[in-house]
């Protein structure tokens, strides 16, 4: 089972251990990490799993849709590694990725 490290505007840590198929933002309210919502369940009508990824994950990840896009948009405090976390999926290939909440959302 691939672990995801959440990262608080802090700089505090969660480890959650999670199934392969889950999406970020369901293992993040699945283990009640502070900073992502998913108030709408995942389906980009709400933005508030917004995260930050590393740039040695981005390349393992697909590339952001274009409502995906739209959606990071309408954020506050977006930055060229903003990402939907209820649109990535963890795979085993994603074992150990980082994801940082942004401060906007405690």
């Amino acid at each position: 089972m691939p672990t995801v490290y959440f990262v608080d505007a802090d700089g505090n840590q969660f480890e959650a251990t999670v199934d392969s198929g889950t999406n970020v933002m369901e293992a993040a309210v699945e283990n009640f990490v502070d900073g992502i919502i998913g108030e709408c369940g995942g389906v980009m009508s709400c933005a508030t799993c917004h995260c930050y990824i590393p740039p040695e994950w981005q390349d393992k990840l697909p590339a952001p849709s274009e409502q995906e896009e739209d959606m990071i948009d309408m954020v506050l405090e977006p930055q060229d590694n903003s990402r939907l976390s209820c649109q990535i999926e963890i795979t085993d290939e994603l074992d150990g990725l980082v994801v940082h909440m942004p401060k906007t959302q405690f």
